[in-house]
């Protein structure tokens, strides 16, 4: 598309932009300290390592299930699947509820269902027939 078809503020808006968002959020200097409210960044590079980590558990639960069913597979799967689903559930809260009382509602009905679920999990596996035996007779039908 030739220039002169465009206005000229379109030509420089990217321009603008850019110096804008460099006003904003000026660089961190990676030798000092932490500026406040970024201390948690460790935190947070652990929390995501967490996250992948409990990810690849689950990628070899699921062929471990099929070879050997058993309690062992069937409580790790109840306490993996939880722990991806509330940290799942948890980055919707945090993307989608906004202020501070819906935000610790929010939380607190999170963390109540995830506990709700681990127990009825293991309740399943300790008097039902389990995790690993109930999709493999579903699997069978």
């Amino acid at each position: 598309v030739p220039a002169a078809l465009l206005g000229s503020a379109l030509l420089r808006r990217p321009a603008a932009l850019g110096a804008a968002a460099a006003r904003c959020a000026p660089a961190r200097d990676s030798h000092g300290p932490p500026r406040q409210g970024h201390g948690g960044s460790k935190a947070a590079s652990l929390h995501w390592t967490g996250e992948r980590a409990v990810s690849v558990l689950l990628l070899g639960l699921l062929p471990a299930a099929y070879l050997c069913p058993g309690p062992a597979v069937d409580y790790s799967l109840a306490a993996a699947l939880t722990l991806h689903g509330h940290w799942g559930l948890g980055q919707v809260i945090t993307d989608y509820v906004h202020g501070d009382v819906p935000i610790k509602v929010a939380n607190t009905g999170l963390y109540v269902l995830s506990a709700l679920t681990f127990a009825g999990l293991c309740h399943f596996n300790y008097h039902d027939v389990g995790i690993c035996k109930a999709v493999a007779m579903l699997w069978s039908l």
